[in-house]
């Protein structure tokens, strides 16, 4: 089987590359897409979510913010704000932003920036539920 090679970069650089890669399945902004060798080139947004990423041998996930992905028949590159795998996400931390979000929405004098909070809010919850998937 021909595999892709994937890789995760953010402002920080690069988060995670992998030249063995199966399949990898994300969430566009129209919905779930599994993608392997070969695929039709492409470009789509995402939305915070995972990527599953399936080799040889196992699987490994990765918590992604919003970005985008292009898709070439053997390469997959995602650009996101924020990537961390499953196994590196320290759930206490990821709580403690939850908790946080949900005080500055639940604020009766909050700053006007409840998009961020939304967003912030959607983001930790999405790390609590991508940590669960180790």
């Amino acid at each position: 089987m021909s595999t892709l090679s994937l890789n995760i970069v953010t402002p920080n650089g690069s988060v995670y590359d992998r030249d063995d890669v199966e399949l990898a399945v994300m969430q566009t902004t129209a919905g779930e897409i599994g993608v392997m060798f070969g695929h039709i080139p492409t470009v789509a947004a995402l939305k915070t979510g995972y990527v599953k990423v399936n080799f040889d041998g196992g699987s490994e996930f990765i918590a992604v913010s919003e970005g985008f992905v292009e898709i070439r028949q053997h390469k997959l590159s995602i650009i996101v704000q924020t990537a961390e795998a499953a196994k590196d996400i320290d759930v206490d931390r990821a709580q403690t932003a939850k908790t946080k979000a949900e005080e500055h929405l639940n604020s009766e004098q909050n700053s006007g920036d409840l998009h961020r909070a939304e967003r912030a809010l959607e983001r930790a919850n999405n790390r609590l539920y991508v940590a669960t998937l180790k």
